[in-house]
């Protein structure tokens, strides 16, 4: 910004009192200057003998710019009715207070409505012709008189109403600039809102996921090693074995979710955190894994697959592991004891699907009223595109099917 426009921002901010200093300081240079150059034998009135009428008349013209910003239209109606009235009283040209109406048609042009300072520049032509009227009834030579001033006051009026215009435009050019900085502004601070909201409903469904899943492999095999334990000591160790693994890798998993929340980087960390950073996310290829560890708890389950498996982008991968993850542990539970479980994995050309069947209790168990995890597949399915449906099977227990849309695959 330089030094004209940082001269104008302060101007702008403070108009009321720049105006009123500025006004105030006309009215002692300009009042008694009129005053001495004021004409003394120019009418038959004989007005310009009087200077107190000079002075009231000047002051009359120049008073008004006080509200040239503040009100506009007002201001420049104040000063050409001030100026046409003391021309009819026979004094045509009060010098300089009547150059200060250039002053107010540049206000109202720059801070005024559209109609006005069209009105205004419109009303200033005739009043130079009226001047020159005015004048060429006192010197009897009405034409030249009307022809000099409209040319040369005219051009002023004229010279001075571009000018306006010019300022004009760039006001409202900066204005316009200002509102959509604004508005930027607070479209970037709804964008973060809304980013936020969405990484913490992201960070939400990770931690339900990894969270529900091995704590309830862990509960399962919690219970199953107890009993256990007086009857089968080795069964109870391997039993202890898998919820050790499951603690570690939930910790892992849990550890590379939250590592993005960190904004020390410098904080030193075991070898295991630094291991499970490095650690990538699961994919469709973990479901066998997944399958695995549900069937070390005890649970009878099976894993069919059909078609040829695919490379899944990441992001894909990783949404079919943790529907696949989040209904097995639906499964554990609210299936209630010793349930059939069946994973079918279809890959075909145009998309896979993925089906999770039990012949547990399905709908008539019990809930805990959250439902988080069944809204948390539909949300991950709907970010690519693909589709959850859940409820009942046919025969009792309960299914869930994802259907993901993949592009084509070439041969």
């Amino acid at each position: 910004m330089n030094w004209y426009d940082a001269v104008g921002r302060w101007m702008e901010d403070r108009r009321t009192l720049v105006d009123a200093v500025g006004t105030s300081l006309a009215l002692l240079v300009v009042v008694p200057l009129t005053v001495a150059l004021a004409p003394n034998d120019t009418t038959s009135l004989e007005t310009g003998r009087d200077g107190w009428t000079v002075a009231v008349l000047s002051t009359l013209v120049v008073a008004p710019l006080a509200i040239r910003r503040s009100h506009p239209v007002l201001s420049v109606a104040l000063v050409y009715g001030a100026t046409l009235f003391h021309q009819l009283l026979g004094l045509p040209f009060l010098m300089p207070a009547d150059m200060l109406v250039l002053v107010a048609l540049f206000s109202v042009t720059v801070y005024g409505p559209r109609w006005a300072h069209l009105v205004a520049i419109a009303s200033g032509l005739v009043g130079c012709m009226m001047l020159g009227v005015f004048m060429g009834m006192i010197t009897g030579d009405i034409v030249v008189l009307v022809f000099i001033t409209s040319l040369f006051v005219g051009s002023l009026f004229l010279a001075t109403w571009a000018f306006g215009l010019v300022r004009r435009g760039r006001r409202d050019t900066i204005n316009a600039l200002r509102d959509r900085a604004l508005r930027l502004e607070v479209e970037r601070d709804q964008q973060a809102k809304i980013a936020t909201a969405a990484e913490r409903s992201r960070i939400a469904r990770e931690m339900h996921d990894i969270v529900a899943h091995s704590l309830s492999v862990m509960i399962a095999q919690a219970d199953g090693g107890r009993y256990m334990a007086t009857t089968d000591p080795e069964a109870a160790g391997r039993t202890l074995t898998t919820i050790g693994e499951t603690g570690r890798a939930a910790l892992a998993d849990m550890r590379r979710l939250l590592g993005v929340l960190r904004s020390d980087g410098d904080d030193e960390d075991d070898g295991a955190a630094l291991t499970a950073d490095r650690t990538p996310q699961p994919a469709a290829g973990d479901i066998e894994s997944l399958v695995a560890q549900v069937r070390a708890s005890g649970t009878r389950i099976s894993l069919v697959r059909m078609g040829t498996a695919r490379t899944l982008p990441p992001g894909t991968g990783l949404t079919l592991y943790r529907i696949c993850q989040e209904a097995l542990t639906n499964i554990l539970k609210h299936a209630g004891p010793d349930p059939g479980v069946t994973v079918v994995l279809t890959w075909a050309r145009a998309g896979v699907r993925l089906e999770v069947d039990d012949d547990g209790r399905g709908a008539s168990a019990d809930s805990d009223g959250a439902g988080q995890g069944l809204l948390g597949m539909r949300e991950r399915a709907a970010m690519f595109g693909g589709t959850v449906v859940t409820g009942p099977r046919p025969g009792g227990g309960f299914r869930v099917m994802l259907d993901l849309p993949l592009p084509e695959q070439r041969d």
